[in-house]
């Protein structure tokens, strides 16, 4: 399953990739539209996401920077097969500009903190909304260690939501995470590339 999985993603061109990212998003956006009327009156669940909440800053900002430093430090210490999702994160982030890599980050925090905490958790609870977060993330699957990885992350911002009980302090510590990431990725590939550049030219 997996082999075939990392066959499907290298046939995939980077623009292909790009393509279907974008496309899950929309589809996770056209769901919480449709939960949002078959569940709530008047999208009320929307009414959880206050943006002048001091927390957005004290909680959400921070504890998604912990996050990721958390991520980067064990990305050193572990082996690489522990953070291996396929490649994908790799393609999709190294060739992106910041500004690209944060309008990806927001759409993706946005359209999955929606769906997962403000509909999914407020209505069947933190566990159930958790697991499900974790399998849509099904590139995760095939790795223990990105799987439990991806599982704790869903616990901690569920209860974060539950703590807070602010959307907005969520969907801001979830970008938090895919911007960094995305930017560490960017830099990292990037000068691996160029390590590789200059080990190819001929010597003098």
């Amino acid at each position: 399953m997996k082999r075939k999985y990392n066959e499907v993603i290298t046939e995939l061109t980077d623009r292909e990739l790009l393509f279907h990212l974008y496309l899950t998003q929309i589809i996770l956006l056209t769901i919480s539209f449709i939960l949002g009327i078959l569940l709530f009156d008047h999208f009320s669940f929307l009414k959880h996401m206050d943006w002048k909440d001091y927390k957005i800053l004290t909680v959400g900002f921070p504890c998604g920077v912990a996050v990721v430093a958390l991520d980067i430090v064990l990305m050193k210490w572990l082996p690489d097969s522990y953070y291996d999702d396929g490649g994908l994160n790799k393609r999709i982030f190294r060739n992106k500009n910041i500004f690209h890599i944060l309008w990806i980050a927001a759409i993706v925090a946005i359209s999955e903190e929606l769906l997962f905490r403000g509909i999914i958790q407020t209505k069947v609870g933190l566990i159930f909304a958790s697991i499900i977060f974790a399998i849509i993330h099904y590139r995760y699957l095939f790795n223990w260690f990105l799987f439990m990885n991806i599982v704790l992350l869903s616990f901690i911002i569920g209860f974060i939501y539950e703590w807070t009980g602010n959307l907005a302090v969520t969907i801001v510590m979830h970008f938090v995470i895919d911007f960094l990431l995305g930017v560490y990725i960017k830099c990292r590939e990037n000068q691996s590339d160029s390590l590789m550049r200059r080990k190819e030219l001929p010597h003098e």
